[in-house]
């Protein structure tokens, strides 16, 4: 009789969680919408920072300490023509304490058909000129500059045998909103096939961000010449490299 006491005592228990259980499962809820995960590369390398030797198109060697960059204003275009808009900024960076910031989710995306998406690389003068903000534009991220020149767009940091400044440093700080010396360049990558974005889902898409386009087109960069650029001065030129970085690598739904 005891040991039936206690079975019923511990099916008591079991059916008195059940629901609990039950419940926490369905309050989880499942991403979806979109995620945006970047890939870096330098050429057709992987980025990895401080020990890899790469080369530049004048086959100077050199290492990458640093790569951090905003996008922003980002734009879902729909095969009618219209747009999502997604209003925030966000700092993507390589370094391995902020491997997470290469991974956007978008959430509460329309469900439709999308042919392309946009956004811009740089800030905008709205919030170049909103003094100090909060998340990815927080200033303790160390992409700003002062309250009067704004913020950093893209910063690239190494070293080169070849680089003619002190310590053979490389480093391009690039910022300015502008003319003649506005550095914020628009992106556009239109998608192989439709993405089509249905309810209850989370999409992926893929986008490869190369390096070594900083360094050669249109302009190819001698290390001997331009090792550094954290003025406006030659930050156009690095700016109109930085445009063609981004590649589409695929997009699917994975849930």
């Amino acid at each position: 009789m005891r040991k039936l006491n206690i079975y019923k005592k511990g099916m008591i228990v079991i059916f008195a969680i059940l629901p609990l259980f039950i419940f926490s499962q369905k309050s989880k809820k499942s991403p979806e919408g979109i995620r945006l995960n970047f890939h870096h590369f330098v050429g057709e390398d992987s980025l990895v920072l401080d020990d890899s030797v790469y080369y530049n198109s004048l086959n100077q060697p050199f290492t990458i300490t640093k790569f951090n960059y905003y996008i922003g204003q980002i734009h879902l275009v729909k095969t009618d023509g219209k747009k999502v808009v997604i209003n925030t900024y966000f700092l993507i960076s390589e370094d391995e304490e902020k491997a997470s910031s290469k991974n956007i989710e978008l959430e509460k995306i329309p469900s439709g058909e999308y042919s392309s998406i946009e956004f811009i690389l740089g800030v905008d003068s709205v919030h170049n000129c909103s003094g100090a903000q909060s998340g990815a534009l927080d200033p303790i991220n160390a992409m700003f500059w002062t309250w009067n020149t704004g913020y950093i767009f893209m910063k690239l940091e190494g070293k080169s045998t070849s680089s003619s400044a002190v310590g053979n440093n490389l480093e391009y700080h690039i910022g300015g909103y502008k003319e003649p010396s506005n550095c914020i360049r628009n992106i556009t990558l239109k998608f192989d096939k439709l993405l089509i974005i249905e309810k209850n889902t989370l999409t992926e898409i893929n986008i490869k961000a190369d390096v070594l386009e900083i360094l050669k087109t249109p302009t190819k960069i001698d290390f001997s010449t331009i090792p550094t650029v954290n003025t406006l001065l030659n930050a156009t030129i690095i700016a109109d490299n930085y445009a063609d970085i981004f590649q589409l690598i695929n997009s699917k739904t994975v849930k």
